[in-house]
């Protein structure tokens, strides 16, 4: 089912000051002096549209700082009334839905850990039905798009016309130099799926390091997002959690001033037909991909033929790592990411792989066929 949003777009946004919607504040909210200290410094900031802070926490370890509850809603309505800035935090249930609009919060976010689950999404969205609210949903902590677009689809059911993304990367056991992978093709995919939904990249918790920060939303402003989601705090070493990844107010000020901000297309003629052409080659070169692909499993299918006569498992562990290893060392040199590299030809030799299964079992009965 296509999911169509009405008034999704958010210019339309109430408090909305430009491109990027930038939403800011703490991690979490420690201290009413720490929340109120923060917002007057944010304040400041122009750009600053939403001042955010955590009330719950869901954190891994339970003794781990799991906020400060519904006392720092307190502190957040007192942020409104003298800052003028709007407000959110993140709610994990029905209960923290009800009281966060007890005390006017103008935005939720829904966690990743959440997200994850259908049930507790569901949940969410009966509190949330009828309720005029900015509703942020996070992706969920593995790379899984249905998931994703399934708890943007139970929040809309609920009348929610202020919707958005929001991504915060993903979880992975590889080590990298972020906290969690971008992925960036789910996102991109997300908004070629659903093309009027907002939305935001949240590069603190991608990024896990504050030295990261910049460079990650310049590439959500480049891929066109519509805001970014940073935190901040007034004294981030002291932050009772992610103080690794969290900036000063000022900081912030001079991160901002860095972004580079794209137009998102041009009227100019000339580029416009330059760029057609341009196109027009890109066009040819994947129908070249396409052709090459169809002859590569041609001769898959050729040796699983082989395989099969001379009873020979598809699966050569020594002479897939020889093709990856050499594929790599090729590709760098041509000026290709091993990353591009590593995942195109783990697809195609996943192809491969179905393909020769298809012969290798051409004729072979399933033992529950004769059930």
């Amino acid at each position: 089912m296509e999911l169509k949003l009405e008034n999704s777009l958010i210019k339309d946004w109430r408090g909305y000051k430009g491109r990027p919607f930038l939403i800011s504040g703490p991690c979490s909210a420690e201290s009413e002096e720490q929340v109120m200290e923060t917002a007057t410094q944010l304040a400041q900031i122009k750009e600053v549209s939403v001042f955010r802070a955590g009330i719950w926490k869901p954190r891994t370890r339970p003794n781990s700082f799991e906020g400060v509850g519904i006392e720092g809603l307190k502190w957040l309505r007192r942020v409104k009334q003298e800052t003028g800035l709007l407000v959110g935090t993140e709610v994990a249930n029905e209960r923290h839905v009800y009281e966060a609009l007890k005390y006017g919060i103008d935005m939720l976010w829904i966690g990743a850990r959440t997200s994850v689950n259908p049930f507790t999404v569901q949940e969410i969205s009966d509190a949330l039905n009828g309720v005029d609210v900015m509703v942020l949903v996070k992706n969920p902590i593995n790379p899984d798009i249905e998931l994703w677009i399934g708890a943007i689809e139970r929040i809309a059911r609920a009348g929610i016309t202020r919707i958005g993304a929001i991504h915060r990367g993903f979880s992975s056991y590889e080590k990298t130099l972020y906290r969690n992978q971008p992925n960036w093709q789910l996102p991109i995919e997300l908004r070629r799926r659903i093309p009027d939904l907002p939305i935001i990249c949240d590069p603190s918790h991608i990024a896990g390091s504050r030295q990261f920060l910049h460079e990650i939303s310049q590439k959500a402003m480049d891929l066109n997002f519509d805001g970014l989601m940073l935190e901040s705090h007034i004294d981030p070493a002291k932050a009772l959690s992610d103080a690794a990844q969290q900036l000063t107010p000022n900081d912030l000020k001079k991160l901002l001033s860095r972004l580079i901000l794209r137009n998102a297309s041009t009227s100019d003629p000339k580029l416009l037909d330059v760029l057609w052409e341009l196109r027009q080659q890109i066009d040819v070169y994947d129908e070249h991909l396409l052709d090459l692909m169809e002859q590569r499993m041609k001769v898959a299918e050729t040796i699983g033929r082989y395989k099969k006569e001379n009873n020979i498992t598809i699966l050569q562990s020594s002479r897939w790592d020889e093709i990856i290893k050499r594929v790599i060392i090729k590709g760098q040199a041509k000026g290709l990411s091993a990353e591009l590299i590593d995942t195109i030809f783990k697809a195609i030799h996943q192809e491969s792989i179905n393909h020769q299964m298809k012969i290798m079992n051409n004729g072979v009965k399933n033992p529950s066929d004769e059930k």
